[in-house]
This record gives C-alpha cells, sequence and structure tokens, in this order.
C-alpha cells in the first residue's frame, strides 16, 4: 500500500469516542490514519441533558470538544449514510448537503440510536424530542415561555393548556427530565403573583408498573414518593392513545390538555445499519465478543449500534446504556490496534457496576456495585460518577454545580433555538440529530 492504513470511525458517542481514544494511546503515529464521521465537532455527554432542560448546567458542559482530545483524529463533519463492506467505502452526506465517499481499511461503526417512534397518532407533528443539546435548550425555553403565557392567559382553559408538561417515558431520561423540569418551573414561579405551584401540572406517563422499571423496586419506589411529593402525577400502566396541539389522549380514556409533550419512550439503532447490510439483530450489528463482524474482515461495531453479546446474561445483547458504550468503544479501539499489530485482541467481559438517577434538588437514587442507596448518599454518588465519567469539562461542570447550590437558578429564555426540528417528525428529517 502506499499510504498508511485507514481508520474510520463512524460516530463519536460514548462509543465511538473511547475507541478513537484507544487507538490514538495504542498505535504510534505513523501506524494508521485516524478519521471520524460525525455531524458536530464534539462528543455529547448525553446523561447530563435533563440538567441543561432544568437550567442548571450551561449547554456548554455537556459537549466535550474533539480536536483537544483526540489531536491525531481527521474530522469529517457529516453523516454517514451507506456503508459498503465489499467496496470498504462510507457514503458520506456533510453538514452543507454535499456528497462524499471514503474509503477505509478499518472500520468501526458506533453511529448509536435515534429515537424510537410508536405508531400514535400525532406524535410525529406534535411531541418534542430529547436527544440534543438543541433539543435541550428548545425545551427549556419552551417551557418558560408557556409559564410566562400561562400567566398572561386571561381563559382558564388556556392557562391550565399551558401549564401542564407531559413526558412519556419513566425510564432514566424521562424521570431525571421531569424531576429537573418541575424544579425549573418552581424556580421560574419567583417573583410572579399571577401564577403558583398549585397552577403547573408535570405529568409523567408510562405503560411499565412503576417507575424506573430496569432498576431495583428499593430504587423505583423511593424515586416515585420523591416525584409525587413535588406534585408530579405519575401515571403508570398507562400509555398514550393521541397527541393533539393541545391535548394528550390516555389509553386509560382520561385527556390531558398541554402543550408540551416530551418523548423519553426509548430508542432504536441508526438506520445505517439497515443500510449497510451487515448482520443485524433487530437493527443492531451482529458482533462476536471481540466487537468484530463475522464474515466482514476489518469491521467492528460497538455501543448501541451493536448486538455485543453479554456473557454474564447468557449471551443475550448487552443493553443500550451509556455505560457498555463506552467499555465496548474502548475494547473496539483496542482490537483495531491488535488487528495492525499493536497489542493484544481482549473480549468484552463487563459487568454493570450499578446506575444513577439524578432527582434533582438533594434527591437521587443510586446502586453502585449493586448497594441500593437513596437520597443524598445517592446524590453525591451521582455527581461523583458524572465527574469521573465525564471525559471533558469536569471542572466547569462542578462550578455550575456548585453556583446552583448557592444561588438561586437563572430562568430566561433565549429563543435561539427554532421549534422546527425539535417536533420528533421534524428531528428524524434532520441528519445532524442522528449521531
Amino acid at each position: 500500500m502506499d499510504r498508511k492504513p485507514r481508520v474510520l470511525v463512524v460516530g463519536t458517542g460514548f462509543a465511538g469516542y473511547h475507541a478513537l481514544r484507544e487507538l490514538e494511546k495504542a498505535l504510534p503515529p505513523d501506524a494508521a490514519e485516524l478519521v471520524a464521521v460525525n455531524p458536530t465537532d464534539y462528543m455529547l455527554y448525553v446523561p447530563l441533558l435533563p440538567e441543561v432542560a432544568g437550567g442548571s448546567l450551561d449547554p456548554r458542559r455537556v459537549a466535550v470538544p474533539l480536536r483537544p482530545k483526540l489531536p491525531r483524529t481527521r474530522l469529517v463533519l457529516g453523516n454517514a449514510t451507506a456503508v459498503d463492506p465489499e467496496a470498504r467505502t462510507c457514503a458520506v452526506v456533510d453538514v452543507e448537503g454535499r456528497e462524499r465517499t471514503v474509503e477505509w481499511d478499518r472500520l468501526v461503526l458506533t453511529a448509536g440510536s435515534v429515537t424510537r417512534l410508536m405508531s400514535v397518532p400525532g406524535v410525529a407533528e406534535h411531541a418534542f424530542g430529547f436527544k440534543s443539546i438543541a433539543e435541550s435548550v428548545f425545551l427549556r425555553d419552551h417551557v418558560v415561555r408557556q409559564i410566562e403565557l400561562a400567566e398572561q392567559a386571561d381563559d382558564p382553559a388556556e392557562r391550565a393548556c399551558r401549564a401542564t408538561f407531559v413526558v412519556v417515558g419513566a425510564g432514566y431520561t424521562g424521570t431525571e427530565l421531569v424531576a429537573q423540569g418541575q424544579r425549573l418551573t418552581r424556580e421560574a414561579l419567583r417573583h410572579r403573583d399571577g401564577l403558583t405551584e398549585a397552577d403547573v401540572r408535570w405529568v409523567l406517563v408510562d405503560l411499565a408498573p412503576r417507575v424506573l422499571p430496569g432498576l431495583d423496586e428499593r430504587l423505583s419506589a423511593p424515586a416515585r414518593r420523591v416525584l409525587e411529593r413535588r406534585g408530579v402525577e405519575v401515571r403508570l400502566e398507562t400509555s398514550v392513545e393521541e397527541v393533539t396541539e393541545r391535548c394528550v389522549k390516555l389509553t386509560d380514556g382520561s385527556e390531558v390538555p398541554s402543550r408540551t409533550v416530551v418523548w423519553c419512550v426509548g430508542v432504536r439503532p441508526d438506520p445505517l445499519v439497515e443500510a449497510s447490510g451487515l448482520p443485524d439483530q433487530k437493527g443492531r450489528v451482529v458482533v462476536d465478543d471481540t466487537l468484530a463482524v463475522r464474515g466482514r474482515a476489518g469491521v467492528y461495531a460497538a455501543g448501541d449500534v451493536a448486538a455485543v453479546p453479554d456473557v454474564h446474561n447468557g449471551g443475550k445483547p448487552t443493553p443500550m446504556t451509556a455505560q457498555h458504550a463506552q467499555r465496548q468503544g474502548k475494547l473496539a479501539g483496542r482490537n483495531v490496534a491488535a488487528s495492525l499489530g499493536h497489542g493484544r485482541v481482549g473480549r468484552y467481559r463487563h459487568r454493570d457496576l450499578g446506575f444513577v438517577v439524578d432527582l434533582a434538588g438533594a434527591q437521587a437514587v443510586a446502586d453502585p456495585l449493586r448497594v441500593p442507596l437513596t437520597g443524598f448518599p445517592a446524590k453525591v454518588v451521582a455527581r461523583g460518577y458524572h465527574l469521573l465519567a465525564m471525559p471533558g469539562n469536569r471542572l466547569r461542570v462542578a462550578v455550575d454545580w456548585l453556583t446552583d447550590l448557592l444561588a438561586r437558578r437563572q430562568v430566561v429564555q433565549f429563543g435561539l433555538i427554532p421549534e422546527a426540528g425539535v417536533r420528533l417528525g421534524d428531528a428524524d428529517k434532520v441528519p445532524a440529530t442522528r449521531v
């Protein structure tokens, strides 16, 4: 070959970012050319998006710049639209809509996931997504705006509609979002005479029988009690039947007047998998425990987009969590380096270390090493975990948290993010929201 082998990493989320970090550590500068395809020049720390929406964190805190962290990686700003394993090429549409083809010798597919849309009438047209900084900032502004307009409304029905906020999905994201949102509206009501906390309504809806169904009952029950003490309505074993511009119709026959519906039901693997022709399992690329795709030399996958066998769970695919994505990304990077003659091939043998769920204020639930914690001890663990897990901006995040503890939250709206692109139907058409 007249050139160095090229390693192409598609997506710089948890898996892609850590794969590139490991590649830069393991490979000498002249061993390979490292290329990443991503629509943004940062790695998004998704677990803290609810705090951005709640106004306790500056949006920049959850965006870790790629270039200072990955100095040897060439970044292609765009979205991968197709992968050809035979020709070893990747089709890319850049951020200005131009098409190009990137050749590769090793491919690491870490395109992540997109919001899963159910076949519920009106969801695509009227519900908001929650997977990006833009969606988080828009939601914060939108909630504050609805509070202001509700205070000005003369019609009681309009006031109730604007002051009601519905979050669909009581998993980690939905639970944290409703907790942060309730805190935001409480702060927004200060110095307002025309609206009280009793006028504001937060509703959390889920088909599951309990909040945080993925956690032990010893954690989900305390989380629900915290929310209900704050006035959040928790509607379990209930689904959404239809969403209109001003109402959410539930399967129990009730209707909730609202202009704000946030869809946190779940995610699905990026559609790029379907366009790649690679073997898949429910939309996730089938890989072995080295994260290699069998029968496709030089192709690896990790994170949400990969069906990685979990040896601790009978070989079933690992859950689509940031914890698994980060560790799989590191292993993928090491194994690609090993395929180029640097290091040894490893196998994925990770066991979950537990989860943390921040409930705003001094409340949280956590199960580090399967030890259930609630209240302030869980809060300390949650914040400590995020500071350790974040690949950058740790000092800035800690300062924001300290400021939020010592001073009242600033509640302002900037209106910088247009509504077009953040509703689910629009967001699904915008390639830049995928990776």
